[in-house]
Order: C-alpha cells, then structure tokens, then sequence
C-alpha cells in the first residue's frame, strides 16, 4: 500500500495524531491536532515535543514536557504503551483536558526509531469528574457553617476508629459542644441573626482546635470535633481553649453585641470504644456541663 494513503487516512481521523523521531522532534501533526490545539502543522512540525506550545501536565498541573515523567519519552526508551490523561495549553491559553495514547514505531530489526501519539478531548469526563467531586464535597459539607456536616464526622470518626484498631493504640479525642441558651438568641433577634451566631461559634470552635483537629457541625447549634490527641492534659487544654474563646467572642448587631457561650465535654478514645459508645459518652459529659451551671467543660 502507497505511503500517501496512510496519510489520507491519518489527516482524516478524530483524534489529533503526531509522530516524534527518537529526539523526540515532532515530523507528522494532522489537522485534528491542529482543531484540538489551534496549533497549526507550520506551527509544529520541526520542532521538539520537549519545547513546544502545548506544556502537557497532569491534572496537579504538574508539567512533564521537562520532567522524567514524560510518558512518551518513557515509551522511546522501554517501547511499552501508555495512556494517561493530562492537560495540554491550547493556543489560546486555555488548559485542555485530554487522553492521550502513545505507542512505539519500530523498524524492520524491531528498534524503536520514534513514537506515535494520538489524543483526543476529554472534556467531558474531566467535567463529570470535576461536578462529582463537588457533590461529593457539598454532600459532606454544613452550607451555613463550612465545616463538615454529621455525615462528614461520622465516616472521620469511623476512619480514626479503623485506625486506632489496627494500631493497636488510642491516640485520639472527641469533643462535643453546645451553644448555651441559643433558643433565646433565635428568640430576641431572629433565626437569621442566630444564624450569624452559628457561624461565629463555628470558626471560634475551629480557632481553638487549631492543628490538632476538625471541628464539624453535629446538627443545629451542636458541633463535634475530633481531636489529634490522647493526652487528657493537652485534651484539656484544648476544651478550655474553645470555651474560653467561644466566651469572648462577640457578634455584632449595630449596637448590641451578641455573646454566647458553649457547654463542652470531651474524652480520649479507648481502644475498646465504638463510635456509638464514643458518641454517647460525649454527649452525657456535655450535659453534665449544662447540668452543672453551662459555660464550663467536663472530661471523662
């Protein structure tokens, strides 16, 4: 079969299609290439794959034209297929995703004397990906407070459990707190300023923890936090810190200033714990703070 009609097929395809030689210079780049990347073959073809336009980079945006990570320099070298998807900068400037597939050209003694790549759009998977990932995220995540939601600490304190099991080692805290008299709040101002007061706690509650941990929202003006610790002093440490803060805050209400206070209870893991036993010995110290006067913390 003539050359030329390997051609006519190959400008004719889909998919974007290029040839490198061993130096990786680019000698065939069809017109698909050209809609996909708005490079056209006088742009292209000549030059090196390493020191082209296009900067292929994985979705990190981590560039791999330069990089030792280079699946089709990874290919001249072993002869093996790939695939992958990465991103390419189309001529306008724009990241585009894309999959690519690259094989090896090899000539009669079986040498690999250059590589072929074919690519195409891959826009919509990277799209229905990008929307999964942020329904997921959403579906674990309070919209009034940004923290996680219950769903959300509920599989954190299940993963901590697994961990702490395999361990063999309690190395972890939970910590439970409640907005004291918030009823009164939503009474006075309204729900949307007891909103506002939910959001403030939140972020104050979180400042607290600092690095230690994650605080999330357990369900209306109660919030769970798990705590990078099994030191009952530093846990300690940590409660007060987040009383004391929550305390001192204020919101802001033209000339009223809304302050609240939490009721807290806190407790180290053991290895023989459940979340269910976790959970319910949390919540019997938080309301044994409520039950002794509010505003203060309790430590199993």
């Amino acid at each position: 079969m003539d050359c030329s009609l390997y051609k006519v097929i190959l400008d004719h395809l889909y998919e974007g299609i290029y040839f490198v030689d061993n130096n990786r210079k680019i000698l065939y780049w069809n017109p698909s290439a050209e809609k996909l990347t708005g490079y056209s073959s006088e742009d292209i073809v000549g030059s090196y794959c390493f020191n082209n336009k296009l900067n292929h980079s994985t979705s990190e945006g981590i560039l791999l034209c330069n990089h030792r990570m280079c699946p089709l320099a990874k290919t001249l070298q072993d002869g093996f297929l790939r695939e992958a998807e990465l991103y390419f900068e189309h001529k306008d400037g724009q990241r585009v995703p894309v999959l690519v597939r690259i094989s090896p050209i090899r000539n009669k003694s079986n040498e690999i004397i250059g590589a072929v790549e074919v690519f195409s759009d891959n826009s919509c998977k990277a799209n229905l990906q990008e929307e999964v990932a942020q329904f997921k995220k959403l579906s674990l995540m309070d919209a009034l407070t940004r923290l996680g939601n219950r769903r959300y600490a509920e599989i954190e304190l299940l993963n901590k459990l697994d961990e702490m099991h395999k361990g063999g080692k309690a190395f972890f805290s939970v910590l439970f707190a409640d907005i004291d008299y918030f009823k009164r709040v939503n009474d006075q101002y309204g729900h949307d300023i007891g909103d506002e007061v939910i959001k403030m706690v939140a972020g104050t509650i979180q400042n607290g923890l600092g690095d230690l941990g994650a605080a999330f929202r357990w369900g209306g003006e109660e919030f769970l936090a798990i705590i990078n610790t099994g030191n009952k002093e530093q846990l300690s440490e940590i409660a007060e810190e987040v009383r004391r803060l929550t305390e001192q805050s204020a919101f802001q209400l033209g000339n009223d200033e809304i302050k609240v206070t939490v009721s807290v209870g806190a407790s180290k893991v053991q290895l023989s714990d459940t979340d269910e036993i976790v959970v319910k010995r949390v919540d019997e110290l938080l309301y044994a703070s409520k039950n002794a006067g509010r505003n203060r913390v309790m430590i199993a």
